[in-house]
């Protein structure tokens, strides 16, 4: 079976929108509690955390997200599939519910079926940054490598602090042998958004492997 190459798990840290009244303060508070638990691959706490805000939340794209990365690390895909198309559902345009599904029918063996939506993406919102790092992801997994670079140069053109983007340059640095240019995609992710925990947990792995930054050119 397809096994999609490297990616990272993106959870949504500020999914409920403003805290506005007492349910929503709640509701943020779980999610807040299930993205820290999930970081560290306590999976059923963490999905317990999204349903308890979904009840206070319902419908809301992002917690529906949430669960569904959940059910999908604890090995239920078809779960996490409802999940991901109710998220979409609800919001199109859901950059990480349209990597998380897409990446999902690859792994059961629906690839062509992918394809298909993301050219359906690429076609329908060639203005979107997220459709051509999502179609670089695609290109990632045919290892057709220079392509999906150049896919990612348009993405970060339209969109240059977009962190899938970042993270997908980031990982064909690390493939092709740049670590060090990857380090420094990965520090300027978390600079933006310092709570990606995998992201600030693979940062620590590539640093014990002796990985720094390069040095400047003289």
């Amino acid at each position: 079976m397809f096994r999609p190459r490297q990616c990272f798990g993106w959870l949504l840290l500020l999914s409920v929108g403003c805290a506005t009244t007492a349910s929503s303060e709640r509701a943020q508070i779980y999610n807040d509690d299930g993205v820290y638990l999930f970081a560290h691959g306590q999976y059923h706490p963490a999905l317990e955390c999204f349903e308890l805000a979904l009840t206070l939340q319902p419908g809301d794209a992002g917690l529906l997200f949430n669960a569904g990365q959940c059910h999908d690390r604890l090995g239920q895909p078809d779960i996490a599939e409802k999940y991901y198309l109710e998220s979409l559902q609800r919001s199109a345009r859901h950059a990480e519910a349209r990597q998380a599904y897409v990446a999902l029918l690859y792994r059961t063996g629906r690839a062509e079926q992918a394809n298909l939506l993301i050219d359906d993406w690429l076609h329908q919102q060639p203005d979107l940054a997220d459709v051509y790092v999502l179609d670089a992801w695609r290109l990632r997994q045919q290892n057709a490598i220079p392509q999906a670079h150049g896919r990612l140069q348009q993405a970060l053109a339209l969109d240059p602090h977009n962190s899938r983007g970042l993270t997908e340059l980031a990982i064909i640095y690390e493939q092709t042998g740049m670590p060090e240019r990857a380090y420094v995609l990965y520090e300027r992710i978390l600079g933006n958004e310092p709570r990606q925990f995998e992201i600030a947990q693979h940062l620590e792995e590539l640093r014990a492997k002796g990985v720094q930054r390069p040095l400047p050119e003289q």
